[in-house]
């Protein structure tokens, strides 16, 4: 399966943010080879390792693991302190039970809440008052890192009911990116932060070590950025059947209802209910590969053919149509 992209306006915000508290982020941008063009187009897409390397560089010229934007500094090292607390729980609950109390202790990481329902449990970012774009930032990061550190630590998917934040939300292109982050679609405006999860998850048993932590910790945070089997919406699946190679990319309505055990037409109501369809779905899947090659240097002949394009040209026209842009644009340059 293809590591997903991300939009370049989750790397601009942190990168205006530094700026204000006059903090230069170039040579993390450079460390990521993003320049400063793509950035400028909150669209435009970055792999995972470009996005990692910008943030092991911001770690390193910030000496803060939430980039200089909390209230006061998070030293290096105090992600791994939290993880080898919770490494230890005996399941989901008490995982989530830990994550507050560890916060209680990191007192410049943002509050946490946990509320137990009888079929759902809100985990709440307590709001400092005044949502402003340095704590709207901070709450991003922080629900996308608890989320799916909770799954690695339970190996498989935390189902989510539903994510609610407190800000508007953005243009519908940045807002269907959330969706992917959290498997559900997003609730904008809604007066809180918080992850809803299923109930059903709270019983599956932590199978992670200390042994298996350090691996994940020295791959942090491109594992994080990268995996995607915690998604769990019906377009999250069909991404998945898109993704699985030339096949996949061209995979009827009908094959991919069967796979999933649901009529075409069920198939598509489910789709329009998440506000995507088929066609829109393959050229995403599409359009990520076709970044993710250029990104690597793979020449247009090449990635035009591996896509299931008739001919190079084919593949341009659209690309352009997708984008704006010729896909020469998209390549990293030295």
């Amino acid at each position: 399966m293809s590591s997903p992209t991300i939009p370049s306006d989750f790397v601009g915000r942190a990168v205006h943010l530094a700026a204000n508290e006059g903090i230069d982020l170039t040579p993390a941008l450079d460390a990521g080879r993003i320049s400063r063009a793509v950035l400028s187009h909150p669209h435009a897409r970055l792999t995972p390792e470009q996005v990692s390397a910008f943030t092991r560089k911001v770690w390193q010229i910030t000496d803060d693991e939430l980039f200089g934007l909390g209230d006061g500094p998070v030293p290096r090292g105090s992600f791994r302190i939290m993880c080898l607390t919770l490494v230890h729980c005996r399941d989901l609950a008490h995982v989530l039970e830990r994550m507050v109390d560890v916060n209680r202790v990191l007192i410049s990481l943002p509050p946490l809440s946990l509320t137990p329902g009888e079929d759902t449990t809100f985990l709440d970012i307590v709001l400092p008052g005044e949502v402003t774009e340095k704590t709207r930032v901070t709450m991003d990061f922080l629900l996308m890192l608890l989320h799916r550190f909770a799954a690695w630590l339970v190996g498989g998917r935390v189902p989510l009911v539903s994510v609610l934040l407190p800000y508007a939300a953005p243009d519908p292109v940045l807002a269907r990116s959330y969706d992917a982050i959290f498997g559900v679609p997003v609730t904008f405006g809604a007066g809180r932060a918080a992850l809803e999860i299923d109930g059903s998850a709270l019983s599956a048993p932590v199978v992670r070590t200390e042994e298996t932590l350090e691996e994940y910790l020295r791959e942090s945070p491109n594992l994080m950025l990268s995996e995607r089997e915690y998604d769990s919406t019906v377009s999250a699946q069909v991404r998945s059947i898109f993704e699985s190679g030339v096949k996949g990319r061209t995979a009827t309505a009908d094959e991919i209802a069967a796979t999933l055990a649901v009529s075409p037409p069920h198939l598509r109501r489910l789709l329009r209910q998440e506000g995507t369809s088929l066609g829109q779905l393959r050229e995403q899947v599409l359009l990520d590969l076709a970044v993710a090659g250029l990104r690597r240097g793979q020449p247009v002949d090449d990635l035009s053919a591996r896509l299931g394009f008739s001919e190079p040209s084919a593949f341009r026209r659209a690309f352009k149509r997708w984008t704006g842009k010729t896909p020469s644009s998209f390549r990293v340059r030295s």
